[in-house]
Formats: C-alpha cells, sequence, structure tokens
C-alpha cells in the first residue's frame, strides 16, 4: 500500500501543478482584460470630454452667429425706416407745396384795384395768370424752384404761358432717345416705389440722375451760357417713363 500510493501522489501533484498553471493564468488574464477595459473606458471617457468640448464650441459659435444675424436685421430694419421716414417727409413736402397759395410771394393788390377789376360772367375761363396759380411750385435737385405740370391739363397751361418750350417723352429703358437738343435714357424704374434712374446726354456728357421722384423737378444746365434745363416724369412703369423736357425759347445749340 505504501508502494502503491507514490505514483499517485506523484499524479496529484502533477494534475495540481497544472490546476495552479491554469489559475495563474486565467488570474493573468483577467489583470490583462481588466487593464484593457480600463484603457477602452478611459479612451471613451476622453473621447466624450472632447465631443462635450466640441458642442460647446458649437453651441458658442451659434449663439454668436445669431447676435450677428439679430444686429444686421436691425440695421436692415433701421435703414428701411429711415427711407420709409424720408419718403413720408418728402410727401409731406409736396403735399405742403401744393396747399401753399402760389402767388404768396407778389404783393397783395390793394382795395381798391380789386374792387376795380370787374366780376367775370359765370362759365368764364380763368386767365392764363390764374391757372399758373394753380399749378404747383416746387424746388428742383439744382436747387431752383420753378412751376411743374403732373398731368396733360396742367402741361398745357404750361405751353399757353409761352415762357418755355416743351417736349413731351415716352422713354424705354435702356434705349437712348433725342429730346430737343439733348438725349436721354431710361436706365431704372421702381414702379413701386415711384422713382426712376435717368441718364441725360448733353454737350458731349453725361449726367446719371439716380433715384428720382415721380413730378420732381430734374434740373440741368447746358450750353456756354449755362442755360437751365428741366426734366419732369409723370407715370412710370416696370420698362418706361412718360413726362417731359422744359427748355428755354432760345435753346442753346448744344449736341447730345
Amino acid at each position: 500500500m505504501v508502494e502503491g500510493s507514490g505514483p499517485a501522489r506523484h499524479r496529484y501533484s502533477r494534475l495540481f501543478v497544472v490546476l495552479l498553471t491554469v489559475a495563474i493564468l486565467a488570474a493573468i488574464a483577467g489583470l490583462w482584460w481588466s487593464y484593457h477595459l480600463s484603457g477602452r473606458l478611459t479612451h471613451a471617457e476622453a473621447e466624450l470630454a472632447q465631443a462635450q468640448q466640441q458642442n460647446q464650441k458649437l453651441a458658442s459659435a451659434l449663439n454668436d452667429t445669431n447676435a450677428r444675424l439679430k444686429v444686421t436685421n436691425q440695421r436692415g430694419l433701421n435703414a428701411r425706416q429711415k427711407q420709409l421716414a424720408k419718403r413720408a417727409r418728402d410727401l409731406l413736402k409736396r403735399e405742403q407745396a401744393a396747399m401753399r397759395p402760389q402767388n404768396q410771394q407778389q404783393a397783395a393788390p390793394s382795395q381798391d384795384a380789386a374792387s376795380a377789376t370787374p366780376p367775370q360772367s359765370p362759365g368764364a375761363q380763368p386767365t392764363p395768370n390764374a391757372a399758373l396759380a394753380q399749378l404747383q411750385r416746387i424746388k428742383g435737385d439744382a436747387g431752383v424752384t420753378s412751376l411743374i405740370a403732373t398731368n396733360q391739363h396742367e402741361l398745357d397751361i404750361l405751353k399757353q404761358a409761352g415762357d418755355r418750350d416743351y417736349y413731351e417723352f415716352t422713354l424705354q429703358k435702356g434705349k437712348k432717345q433725342p429730346v430737343s437738343t439733348v438725349a436721354l435714357e431710361l436706365k431704372k424704374t421702381g414702379a413701386k416705389e415711384g422713382r426712376y434712374t435717368l441718364i441725360i446726354f448733353v454737350d458731349g456728357n453725361k449726367i446719371e440722375k439716380k433715384d428720382r421722384d415721380l413730378d420732381e423737378p430734374v434740373q440741368f444746365y447746358t450750353g456756354k451760357e449755362n442755360t437751365l434745363y428741366e426734366i419732369v416724369v409723370n407715370a412710370i412703369s416696370k420698362d418706361q417713363a412718360t413726362g417731359y423736357l422744359a427748355a428755354p425759347k432760345i435753346a442753346p445749340a448744344g449736341t447730345p
């Protein structure tokens, strides 16, 4: 029995060594796996932190962009409000000019002279001076105040007065058209805004009149004596403008 137990003990010893080796290897494998898992977790945490930082940067950039857009929109709104306010002031000036008596600069007639004036019979036509007094007197872009016509009837009154020569025109956008001793070209129209841009060809030069209003006297000088010419546009559409050119009775021999 004692002799037979030696090989059995030897087998038990080898089995114990094998099991111990397996246990040690398992422990080493467990430690390596734990280390590898910890590394992956650390890397994942780093990536998460980096993503959070990137999100914060994007959020900050988005807030900055929104702030800039808000400022830009506010500036655009302010510019539009200023433009509308200017147009309202211009319209008010026109209405005030139309309501102001046109003959206020002339001395008022005496009572005796007024009583000496014979009354007009019913249905009589107004005198030329009375008809002119009904027209608007507006200051042009060159600073000269003059009577203007806003329709065909008023233009006929100006023609009958005979102070100047009047040339009616209808301009097509982009086409150069001779009118009297000058040439005109309609460059741009804004029917909704009631504005237009015009190019005047005179004395070998080009004069651009930008963003002018309807019924506004557009004025320029020509010839050696710097004679005043005047353009009034009464109606505009998408590609067309209609109005008249007022020239002195003795027009200079200018060339477009």
